[in-house]
């Protein structure tokens, strides 16, 4: 597929690309040079980083399991994507 380079060095991808790879205004793409000057792009994604102790993850826990509350969305997002920070 053939694209153009503007005068600021922006490319437009074709709407049937960003229809395909979900990509919309706001998303990030990691450009890479491959071997021999091939050009890729990948979309990526950020998560917030959350840091709790062992205190605030366990009010994090007990809000959540009395129902009585709903976390915000962001959060669910996040805490979805979460992993274990050792330090």
């Amino acid at each position: 597929m053939l694209v153009t380079i503007d005068k600021r060095g922006s490319i437009n991808l074709p709407a049937s690309i960003r229809k395909d790879f979900g990509i919309k205004p706001g998303t990030h793409l990691e450009l890479s040079v491959e071997a021999g000057g091939a050009i890729y792009l990948y979309p990526v994604e950020f998560y917030r980083t959350i840091k709790l102790n062992d205190s605030g993850l366990l009010k994090l826990k007990e809000a959540k399991d009395s129902e009585t509350g709903k976390l915000p969305d962001w959060f669910e997002e996040v805490r979805s994507n979460a992993g274990i920070d050792p330090e």
